[in-house]
């Protein structure tokens, strides 16, 4: 049963891919009326949300450069960019490179208990269920961006 979770990982981020990826990269950069952050922003939320809950981003995990808490992390927008920002192409690669690292995660570590327990979870299972919540919600927010930026090109 605990290996489950990491057949939900991949599928999650299989199709999170797969509708990331079937974007234009003019798009990924549109922000829609009435959404907080474009396509490009929720892409790089992921990523980093996930390196954070699953691998301690930043103080553990080096796999991500530290800017990205400040580019993706929760309350940023891309209004608020400088810098270095990476392309969606890095984005997509370090996706696929994270789902990999994420089903070599021993299951015994699914039961360990949280230091402390975040948003009601307690072990890192739980937090792992809640992680795959997260990014299918933001899918579902890509999607809809993704229907609107069409829908109002085409009217233009």
């Amino acid at each position: 049963m605990d290996r489950l979770v990491f057949k939900q990982f991949e599928m999650t981020r299989e199709y999170f891919n797969k509708v990331v990826e079937s974007i234009s990269k003019e798009q990924t950069d549109v922000q829609p009326d009435g959404f907080n952050n474009t396509i490009h922003w929720h892409t790089g939320h992921i990523l980093t949300i996930t390196e954070q809950t699953m691998f301690g981003f930043p103080h553990v995990t080096t796999h991500l450069p530290t800017n990205y808490m400040e580019l993706f992390g929760s309350g940023t927008k891309p209004a608020d960019w400088t810098g270095d920002i990476p392309a969606m192409d890095q984005l997509i690669l370090q996706l696929k490179d994270q789902l990999t690292r994420l089903k070599q995660i021993p299951t015994e570590q699914l039961d360990q208990d949280l230091d402390t327990p975040f948003l009601g979870c307690k072990t890192v299972g739980e937090l792992a269920g809640l992680t795959l919540m997260h990014e299918a919600a933001h899918a579902g927010q890509i999607q809809a961006m993704k229907r609107i930026i069409e829908h109002v090109s085409v009217k233009n």
